[in-house]
């Protein structure tokens, strides 16, 4: 077996970068994942790059490529769809004997939780985990007959196809809310506007002299009423509290609710909460409070619903207690979701290092009012496809883990 590892360019050199058409894929951690090769953020370099500095490193069809640092041992065999392609430093290309080893084979060993575990046991450093050459070197892997390798490689594919499949119906129905949304509030798409030119009343202006802000931030139509969020507040939204973040030892801690916490789907059952050293008491969550991220991941939001164990929530976030007599808390964190209210963000948000909106400007967030019966049907019905969501993820998380546990089991006789 051959390693070889790749460099990046200088990246204040954009001489040195191209774009998809005429660039060869530049791979990085995040494009290596569980058996497969992303084009998640995916860059590019130019030829001349390509077959320069980084001309060791190039790539071929049947090439393993294994991450060496942070995420250590991930690896995705190469295909032709991938190439020409090269790889930056924090990623070792193999280049295995066919002649005695399925490169396909290697990779799902490297991936499954012994084939992890051995490149792990040789990982050293202190700020960021690495693997070096001569621990690769010396990484065992079974290997039996070709015609043995090629039929648990079989296996695999056929399971990780229907774990996608089962991703792909779950993005799908996830991808399908904000229509059903739009469609139940009576909105329309709107038109994108491309135009760099606006003639905007010196008072209308808001300090706001980008164009992007003029051309995302349109009227809100609906066939409902039309308020403003803070209209909706019960008590003066708080922000969050900074306190320092430290691993929580028992569940009668409170959870310590972060940004990094929730997703575009809230928090997923089982996540792993850490806790706040000292506890700010002036910041607990109760149930129906609305988090919004005010910098970093502007506008993304956490309802909190579970009562089972007390929670606080943490900095960049604020905290808004609605009028339930007047609106559903899930109804808001449900209109957060809608792309209308993305769209919303966009245009308010203040462009700088991090983007930030602040808790006057989340207040005046159009959204639009339904009786408080049809808010209830909307979000019943957006709760059940959101359970469908997540059962089809767990279904597709679950059968793929038992794939890998039957492939190791083949291997080490365990099964």
């Amino acid at each position: 077996m051959s390693i070889a590892g790749g460099a990046t360019p200088s990246r204040s050199d954009d001489s040195l970068y191209a774009d998809a058409h005429d660039g060869v894929r530049f791979f990085r951690i995040l494009n290596v994942d569980d058996g497969e090769i992303v084009d998640r953020d995916l860059k590019y370099v130019t030829h001349d790059v390509h077959n320069g500095l980084l001309e060791r490193s190039q790539l071929a069809a049947g090439d393993v490529l294994m991450t060496i640092t942070g995420r250590v041992g991930s690896a995705a065999m190469v295909g032709e769809e991938h190439l020409p392609a090269n790889i930056n430093q924090h990623i070792a290309r193999l280049r295995v004997k066919t002649a005695h080893c399925r490169p396909e084979f290697l990779s799902e060993w490297l991936n499954c939780l012994a084939g992890l575990e051995l490149s792990n046991r040789y990982v050293s450093g202190g700020t960021r985990a690495a693997l070096d050459y001569g621990a690769i070197r010396s990484l065992r892997v079974p290997l039996p007959s070709l015609a043995v390798q090629d039929t648990l490689v079989d296996a695999m594919d056929a399971a990780r196809a229907e774990q996608n499949a089962k991703l792909a119906e779950a993005d799908a129905l996830l991808a399908g809310i904000d229509d059903f949304l739009l469609d139940a509030l009576g909105i329309a798409p709107p038109v994108e506007d491309t135009r760099r030119v606006f003639a905007v009343r010196r008072g209308d202006m808001a300090a706001r002299i980008d164009a992007r802000h003029y051309a995302l931030r349109k009227e809100l139509n609906s066939s409902f009423p039309i308020t403003q969020l803070g209209s909706l507040v019960r008590t003066e939204p708080d922000y969050g509290s900074s306190a320092r973040a430290a691993a929580r030892t028992s569940p009668d801690q409170p959870r310590y609710i972060r940004i990094t916490d929730f997703d575009a789907d809230g928090i997923e059952p089982g996540h792993k909460f850490v806790t706040a050293d000292p506890i700010e008491s002036g910041y607990e969550l109760g149930i129906g409070d609305i988090l919004f991220a005010r910098s970093g991941s502007v506008g993304k939001t956490y309802i909190h619903e579970d009562a089972s164990e007390p929670a606080i929530f943490a900095g960049y976030c604020i905290r808004f207690r609605f009028d339930e007599s007047r609106v559903l808390p899930k109804f808001v964190y449900w209109w957060t979701k809608a792309s209308a209210y993305s769209r919303w963000v966009d245009a308010i948000q203040r462009p700088s290092v991090q983007a930030n909106i602040n808790k006057e400007e989340f207040k005046s967030c159009p959204i639009p009012l339904p009786s408080l019966a049809e808010q209830e049907k909307l979000t019943t019905e957006l709760e059940s496809m959101r359970r469908e969501v997540r059962r089809l993820r767990g279904e597709a998380e679950a059968g793929w883990a038992a794939a890998k546990r039957w492939f190791e089991g083949e291997l080490l006789g365990t099964s």
